[in-house]
């Protein structure tokens, strides 16, 4: 039996059909299903339970004897929200909880962390754990991630086997539902197929083009293809960084996902939203060493032959994972 939080999410239903194509059906499912836009990622997928998230601690102390492994992949994820109570609730207590309770019942884990910890980069992007409690994220989401971290490196008591992943750009199918928050190559594909052009923010920083910005995008297909090499590994618990290892500018997104699309690119910049203006990130780029040094060596999608994947199987058509 495989827990999989978060799974009606974007990442969360990824690496649950990623976990059926590898014959894991036995798969229970914790989530808020109340918002109807996320059904359509579950759909079809093998699974054998769907707890709800308020109450899967009930669910867990009475089957914990059957639980094989735990992806704690459900957190709020909306770097707009600036409430920090939302954050403590559901990114940090709840996460908290979880640790507890894979300590009790000797239940290997795996949880989302995130690069909006590392905030501008003023300690650069490695996944070294004693920087850590002196990374200053832009918002409260990132706060919380990191603050959770920070946590978790200080319990004296741990799960027999842990590791926090902090994601970067992810993008990828089953991302429909996120709105917003759904990353840079959905709202392109979006745009062009609206308008026949897409809006990149200027840049307003001196040290960066207008679409010069660039970010370590990944793709939801490499990130599950990570989480399932963990859970096979078991070893060298830790936080690790999980993007592809190459830092691209948005401009090379936007080209890239007309050439998906069949279009030559028609590229209008617009300013940065004033609201996220000073916490806008112009560069990520993790590094991907500590994670290579333990045994993972599967090569990561380039940007171009995600896009195209993205686009033409899934975009084009509509389609979920």
């Amino acid at each position: 039996m495989i827990i999989v939080t978060g799974a009606a999410g974007f990442i969360g239903s990824c690496l649950i059909q990623k976990l059926n194509q590898e014959n894991f059906n036995y798969i229970i499912a914790v989530d808020d299903f109340s918002n109807p836009d996320k059904k359509p990622n579950l759909d079809g997928k093998h699974i054998q339970e769907y707890v709800d998230r308020e109450q899967f601690f009930d669910w867990l102390d009475a089957n914990y004897q059957e639980v094989e492994f735990l992806f704690h992949i459900g957190a709020r994820t909306d770097t707009t929200e600036f409430d920090y109570a939302i954050f403590e609730h559901l990114n940090v207590a709840y996460s908290q909880k979880i640790w507890a309770k894979c300590i009790e019942y000797q239940i290997p884990l795996v949880y989302a962390s995130s690069a909006a910890t590392y905030g501008l980069g003023e300690l650069g992007y490695d996944d070294n754990e004693s920087l850590i409690p002196q990374l200053k994220p832009l918002n409260p989401y990132g706060e919380s991630k990191n603050n959770f971290d920070i946590w978790a490196l200080e319990q004296e008591r741990k799960p027999f086997f842990w590791a926090g992943l902090k994601f970067f750009n992810v993008y990828g199918p089953n991302e429909y539902h996120k709105g917003r928050m759904a990353s840079v190559i959905f709202h392109a594909h979006r745009q062009i197929s609206q308008t026949g052009s897409m809006k990149l923010f200027r840049s307003h920083n001196p040290n960066f083009t207008d679409g010069g910005q660039m970010r370590d995008f990944v793709y939801v297909k490499d990130v599950v293809e990570v989480c399932l090499f963990l859970m096979h590994h078991r070893r060298n618990s830790g936080i690790y960084n999980l993007g592809s290892g190459i830092a691209r500018p948005f401009l090379d997104l936007a080209i890239n996902t007309f050439a998906a699309m069949g279009l030559p690119p028609q590229i209008d910049f617009i300013d940065t939203p004033a609201d996220i203006r000073d916490k806008y990130q112009y560069y990520t780029q993790a590094n991907m060493a500590k994670l290579r040094s333990i045994g993972y060596e599967r090569p990561f999608y380039t940007l171009e032959a995600g896009i195209e994947d993205y686009v033409k199987h899934y975009l084009q058509a509509g389609t979920y994972l």
